[in-house]
């Protein structure tokens, strides 16, 4: 007889409202956040937009900067207390929580509608000073599940409401101390792995033979189903859909991949991964459980973080891990077999706020100040707004940004065709903001902040083979405005605008109007809502390139163009409240690329601009765009550079 699981009792900021009733849209941001914090040795409540208070689910902690216990705390078992054997577990250790009433509980204090509060118990998830990461696993049909059930010593099969066929179980003895046993659907029902053990190994009694359903798993006469003990088991599916707006989409995957002699391997998953946890399973050399996110550092092509699940070592920097659109990279050690539970990317609902997904940011503040976006910045672009050298950089979380007060990033000149070059600064980026970086504190800057977000803005990575190649990207429309730079030697930014077409290109970093037919830039193809096409120009073999993707977004962006008419003239983005940043370059003659936002003023009388092909220093003595609640508005002031009689232009408009 089955034995039923015993159960505990969001919208991502600015998205799209939808319900979480049976049967409504269900997207990853709902049910899964990786999020970094810095403990405080008290309390402190982690707002990450999960709702684990009427909807259940795991909170998974580990210290980054120092060594600590993975610690999990569920909402089935509760936090404990002082009267109370339930608590943390830690995936390092054999340990139950206890069977002496607060021998162990969590520094988790509390499930919230929105997160999870924090107090200072163990030390293991809120010691002052030390950074962290948490990852929060919602309960959800086709995601993620946890039972509890007591052992029997005989075969007997567990029900669980994943509503799929699980693609990986976890079991934690919680009533004694021992192993955690792990089934993985790439070895079948004969194999389990252990968090403390190397490799793999076969034993008949640990599953039963009998490959679980999607209602039940089974266990057999030994571990994991001592007679008498308790135990927990956390579920997580593959490949099983249940999400986006057609409910076909996945996100979760539970695969194994085999690497070469050269220890290289690609993986599809049909979507880019944010996390990803992976184990060799053929030796006990590199057997360690690697658990990489795109917060701490999942970048491409290399130097990605790491930290291990079965070890209380601080976070490490460096593996050779890498995302792509479709999937993830490794080239690590080899000829080897692997297994791994990966997760996808977020967000994956369409923006309507454009205050969700994009943040202009005037400052002068000094080194070290926190600045605030309000989401996780995926692309930020910085100018200096004074000054004989006001370059223009941009740094992505993908190429590689610090989360720490460490270390810099990678940046590009958007003025220049130099190669990407590591930051002298720090830049400590986290999910809601970052750090005013000490080498440009107190220097008048202006910040604009990006969010990777469907129909709006993607960043790709990719490779050059040598030839013509198409790319996979993620923004799910067609391509309207598409900036390309080769990172790893000299070369021009080249510019696709959906206006001229894909038989000719603009160039970001001069003030060149559109050129002759040209097919080396996209290959005379147009861009597709999954992929986008590079000619020789921009693939180049073996050289690593960047490329910013931008569509129009209804009521938050704009991409578009108008001819001009050297008087007043309102450009209609759609919007409700008007422009926030607005992007104009002429395309039938030379023209400067100008940039505007409302963070330096777009009012009634002078507006700031800089140019992002420059280095001039910032123009404040001029009235060339105005505000106007459907999108802007050039004045008869405005130079041929965005409003000449007859002119042709782009531009792109964010609300």
């Amino acid at each position: 007889m089955p034995l039923v699981s015993t159960k505990g009792a969001a919208s991502a900021q600015g998205f799209g409202e939808f319900s979480q009733a049976s049967g409504s849209v269900n997207y990853i941001e709902d049910v899964f956040s990786c999020f970094l914090y810095t403990g405080n040795g008290s309390t402190q409540t982690i707002t990450n937009g999960i709702d684990l208070a009427g909807k259940g689910g795991l909170v998974w902690c580990k210290s980054r900067s120092a060594t600590g216990n993975n610690g999990l705390t569920d909402t089935v078992r509760g936090t404990g207390n002082s009267s109370t054997t339930s608590g943390e577990l830690y995936t390092n250790t054999t340990t139950a929580p206890g069977t002496t009433p607060g021998m162990r509980y969590s520094d988790v204090t509390s499930f919230n509608s929105n997160g999870f509060g924090l107090s200072y118990v163990t030390s293991t998830e809120n010691e002052n000073g030390i950074t962290y990461v948490s990852w929060t696993f919602r309960e959800q049909a086709k995601f993620f599940d946890i039972v509890t059930y007591t052992g029997t010593g005989s075969n007997t099969t567990i029900a669980h409401n994943l509503g799929s066929v699980p693609g990986c179980i976890i079991i934690k003895s919680t009533s004694t101390a021992g192993d955690w046993y792990i089934y993985h659907q790439s070895l079948g029902n004969t194999q389990v792995l252990n968090f403390n053990t190397d490799p793999a190994f076969t034993g008949a009694t640990y599953w039963n033979n009998t490959t679980p359903t999607s209602t039940v798993f089974s266990v057999g006469t030994g571990a994991p189903n001592q007679s008498g003990e308790t135990y927990v088991a956390y579920i997580f599916a593959h490949n099983a859909g249940g999400f986006g707006l057609t409910g076909t989409d996945n996100v979760i995957s539970c695969g194994s991949f085999s690497t070469d002699s050269g220890g290289k391997a690609t993986v599809n998953l049909g979507y880019e991964p944010q996390w990803v946890m992976f184990k060799r399973t053929d030796s006990s050399s590199f057997g360690n459980w690697y658990m990489i996110d795109n917060m701490r550092g999942f970048t491409n092509p290399s130097g990605s973080s790491w930290l291990w699940a079965n070890a209380s070592n601080a976070e490490q920097t460096g593996i050779n891990f890498a995302p792509e659109s479709t999937g993830f990279n490794i080239n690590f050690t080899g000829p080897a077999n692997f297994i791994y539970i990966a997760i996808r990317r977020g967000p994956m609902e369409v923006p309507t706020v454009g205050t969700s997904v994009f943040s202009p940011i005037a400052s002068a503040a000094a080194g070290g100040t926190q600045l605030t976006t309000n989401f996780p910045v995926d692309l930020q672009m910085y100018g200096i707004r004074a000054g004989d050298a006001a370059n223009i950089t941009t740094s992505d979380r993908l190429r590689g940004v610090s989360t720490t007060s460490t270390a810099g990033g990678n940046f590009i000149v958007t003025s220049s065709t130099a190669a990407e070059t590591g930051g002298s600064y720090t830049r400590q980026w986290g999910n809601t903001g970052f750090v005013m970086p000490a080498g440009i504190g107190s220097q008048d800057g202006i910040f604009w902040n990006f969010q990777r977000a469907p129909s709006f803005m993607d960043v790709v990575c990719y490779t050059g083979t040598g030839s013509a190649m198409t790319v996979a990207h993620n923004l799910t429309v067609v391509p309207e405005l598409m900036i390309v730079k080769n990172r790893d030697v000299s070369q021009n930014w080249d510019v696709y605008s959906a206006t001229l077409g894909a038989t000719r290109y603009l160039v970001l970093n001069t003030t060149a109007g559109n050129s002759s037919p040209f097919a080396g830039s996209w290959n005379n193809t147009a861009p597709t809502a999954s992929v986008f096409t590079v000619g020789t120009a921009n693939s180049a073999s073996g050289n690593n390139f960047v490329a910013y993707l931008f569509a129009t977004c209804a009521g938050v962006s704009k991409v578009g163009s108008y001819t001009g008419t050297a008087t007043t003239l309102q450009i209609n983005c759609g919007f409700t409240a008007g422009s926030r940043f607005v992007l104009i370059k002429r395309t039938d003659s030379t023209g400067d690329w100008y940039v505007w936002d409302s963070a330096r003023g777009i009012v009634a009388g002078n507006d700031p601009y800089l140019l992002l092909n420059s280095t001039a220093a910032e123009v404040t003595s001029t009235d060339y765009v105005d505000t106007y609640n459907a999108g802007f508005e050039l004045t008869s002031t405005a130079p041929a550079g965005i409003n000449a009689s007859g002119g042709s232009y782009i531009f792109l408009a964010i609300a």
